[in-house]
């Protein structure tokens, strides 16, 4: 399981014992410069740290599993997709919650202001980042940092462009949960995931959620997103 960005492997938490309850090990990394008291520790972190990150932890777990089911949250919805790219042989299927393709902030890649974002990183050495949840008495995922260094967003932007490239070559069937009305990352990113990747026609499937916001395993719903992964991985299992 891949956290997001500013995020941690707590976001998960909802999902652990019911994975756990099918018997099967484990990872859950967390991602170079997440999880410290402040977010400064993400400054000069780059995206390929990231990815060494989950590289690391699918090698280890490869030596328990034949076959991996990735789950992956927002950034590590794409990150999930660049491993199930390079290691074919060893990730069975993927579920992609939030994947970060398209991004409401007008300087993310494919919105009108991206062309100055290097621009604006040159002066602003910091964005505010504020979780957003679907109403005040819904819980929180713990140790979510409240800002990030630009240079890291801007390490997420290339990302996000080195991902859309590699749509097409990745061929796993895959499990899409993504929010109609999220304020964070655009629900337009979960249809054109679902035309662009390379999966078959009868192995992708989306489901919407109706009132959560961006913190899909955090949010009011998140009973509903649990029940539909450990389903989704108990039938690659074959338990169901």
């Amino acid at each position: 399981m891949i956290h997001g960005f500013t995020s941690t492997p707590e976001s998960f938490a909802v999902l652990e014992q019911p994975l756990r309850s099918l018997c099967v090990p484990l990872r859950m990394p967390l991602l170079a410069g997440h999880g410290s008291p402040s977010p400064e520790a993400l400054i000069g972190v780059t995206f390929h740290e990231w990815m060494a990150d989950a590289a690391k932890a699918l090698q280890l777990l490869s030596m328990e599993a034949e076959k991996i089911v990735i789950i992956g949250h927002s950034m590590g919805a794409l990150i999930s997709m660049q491993l199930a790219e390079e290691y074919p042989s060893t990730v069975d299927s993927l579920v992609l919650a939030a994947p970060a393709l398209k991004l409401s902030s007008l300087l993310a890649p494919g919105r009108p202001l991206h062309f100055i974002a290097p621009l604006l990183a040159r002066v602003i050495k910091k964005w505010d980042i504020k979780p957003v949840f679907a109403g005040p008495d819904y819980i929180r995922c713990a140790g979510q940092y409240a800002w990030a260094p630009t240079d890291a967003i801007l390490s997420l932007f290339e990302l996000i462009v080195r991902t859309a490239s590699i749509l097409d070559r990745v061929r796993v069937p895959v499990l899409i949960l993504h929010n109609l009305n999220e304020t964070t990352v655009l629900p337009e990113s979960a249809d054109y995931l679902y035309r662009r990747i390379g999966s078959a026609s009868d192995d992708k499937k989306i489901v919407w959620l109706e009132h959560s916001e961006h913190q899909i395993f955090c949010d009011c719903e998140r009973e509903k997103a649990a029940s539909a992964v450990f389903d989704f991985v108990a039938d690659r299992l074959g338990v169901r």
